[in-house]
């Protein structure tokens, strides 16, 4: 299949760009720096300069693709507006098409709000954080376009090599001062390793016809305690952690941090059936990171 990505030097693009590169599909990456060019390159895909924030510039590619895949997102205050604009524009060129766009669109688990001792599957209505709302909105609005084969994928919380969401974690046992907790010792994660999630969009990407909401989690639900709790060994941390409450995390760093505050539980058993996922990482203990 031919390929865009929009996003694929970002953190979860680089593992689905190689991820697809590996299985044969000729990908594309939109690039809007040398830098990305080279990597892309690197990856095995072909840079396509273009900026997310202009689509009118590079959706015209939508006429001579098999698929998309969205994973890209300013991660600005413009972020609903750009995100509301690009894919504005890929349905307009879409529409035109004799035969349906493939398209992924990356939604997130925080999108279900707290599950507590519930757990989500796909059937669960979606409470998303404010930050996110047009997230949900705009993967609602796909699934209806016309010639768009469109699934949402909702990955859990992501960790791989180099942190990922555990990222922050460990630059501070790193440095020896106490981890920082938001919200709660006892909160749940879902989780899901890089490279079982690029998997995961590969097969979707391939049976075109499977269409609606995907959960990816590997693991239901790791309580953060024991996150902390398994970085701290592996770096010989004896600093403790501090728990920071709600509303200091906001009052710092933006409403979007309410994210990690989120007691989750999420089930993938819909891709597992579907689509014969299985990921390696089954234990976030076992990886590396």
């Amino acid at each position: 299949m031919k390929v865009l990505i929009l996003g694929g030097t970002g953190s979860i693009g680089t593992a689905v760009t190689q991820e697809l590169v590996q299985n044969g599909h000729t990908v594309i990456g939109l690039s809007r720096s040398v830098a990305s060019d080279q990597k892309l390159l690197q990856l095995g895909a072909t840079p396509h300069r273009g900026d997310l924030r202009d689509p009118e510039h590079w959706s015209h590619l939508v006429a001579e693709l098999d698929g998309l895949i969205q994973l890209a997102t300013t991660f600005g205050t413009d972020m609903a507006k750009v995100d509301t604009r690009v894919m504005g524009a890929i349905q307009a060129q879409a529409s035109t098409r004799q035969i349906a766009l493939r398209l992924l669109y990356t939604g997130g688990c925080w999108l279900y709000g707290a599950t507590g001792d519930s757990v989500a599957n796909e059937t669960r209505p979606l409470r998303p954080i404010a930050p996110f709302a047009w997230m949900a909105k705009n993967g609602q609005t796909l699934s209806s376009a016309a010639q768009i084969s469109a699934a949402v994928i909702h990955p859990a919380m992501v960790y791989h090599q180099d942190g990922g969401v555990f990222t922050r974690f460990i630059q501070q046992a790193r440095a020896g001062v106490p981890i920082e907790v938001w919200g709660s010792i006892a909160t749940r994660w879902p989780l899901v390793h890089r490279e079982d999630l690029a998997v995961a969009y590969r097969l979707l990407l391939e049976n075109h016809d499977l269409t609606g909401a995907f959960n990816i989690s590997a693991e239901r639900s790791v309580r953060v305690a024991d996150i902390v709790t398994e970085i701290a060994r592996r770096h010989q941390h004896q600093a403790g952690y501090i728990v920071r409450r709600l509303k200091h995390v906001i009052a710092e760093h933006g409403n979007w941090a309410e994210g990690p505050t989120l007691d989750q539980q999420m089930s993938a058993q819909k891709i597992r059936r579907l689509c014969g996922w299985q990921p390696r990482h089954l234990e976030f203990q076992n990886a590396v990171f």
